[in-house]
């Protein structure tokens, strides 16, 4: 794919050093001179401009983009910068950084924004996730219908340790994606029986949540 990242800085620039060392390409936008440095990244495209202007979005060529990261510092400009991505370059994918939670409320589909990444919700929610095993822990929310990515750690008092995946009682507004076991990633099958400790990411809309911790994790 095609990415721009609207953002130099270290959280621009460890995304695109991924994102390329995936196969993908990438250009990486600041209007602070000094970020601008290639030799930083020898694989992707640079532009010094401010990704808040039009002009600069179209110098980029965002049409031809199939997802744009807003990455920047600044709140502000990550949601300029997704609305003009979304409603004057019809980008198929808006990836937006939340700096301060308290602005949250604002990253969702009217801003442009398909996927808004909150840095201190995450770290929060791992910090959660090492303390809380079986308590249900929001990691991201998604635009569509509103609905978030959520883990649960399976207790080995959990009811459905050794049940196949057919046989849990999920609401029908969630849906399992992977389950993190130890090293590995396992995509759910009907089959695939359950042990303790497994990590078990889910999408769903907010008010399946308590659903689904009733079906994984209650007595």
């Amino acid at each position: 794919m095609r990415i721009v990242i609207a953002g130099a800085g270290a959280v621009g620039r460890s995304i695109a050093r991924e994102l390329l060392d995936n196969g993908h390409r990438v250009m990486l936008i600041d209007k602070d001179a000094g970020k601008v440095r290639p030799e930083r990244i020898a694989g992707a495209d640079w532009m010094q401009a401010d990704a808040c202007e039009l002009s600069s979005l179209e110098d980029a060529e965002l049409q031809e983009c199939e997802v744009v990261i807003s990455a920047t510092g600044d709140d502000k400009v990550n949601l300029v910068v997704s609305l003009l991505a979304k409603t004057e370059f019809s980008v198929r994918r808006v990836v937006a950084r939340i700096n301060h939670p308290a602005n949250e409320w604002l990253f969702n589909e009217s801003w442009g924004v398909d996927v808004a990444v909150s840095t201190p919700r995450v770290l929060a929610a791992l910090v959660e996730e090492a303390v809380s095993v079986g308590d249900v822990v929001r990691l991201f929310t998604l635009r569509e219908g509103q609905a978030n990515l959520i883990e649960v750690t399976l207790p080995a008092s959990a009811p459905c340790v050794g049940v196949p995946l057919r046989d849990l009682q999920l609401p029908a507004d969630a849906a399992m994606v992977a389950i993190i076991r130890g090293s590995r990633v396992i995509v759910p099958t009907p089959d695939e029986p359950l042990e303790p400790g497994d990590e078990l990411l889910f999408v769903a809309l907010p008010e399946a949540e308590p659903a689904i911790r009733r079906a994984v994790c209650a007595a």
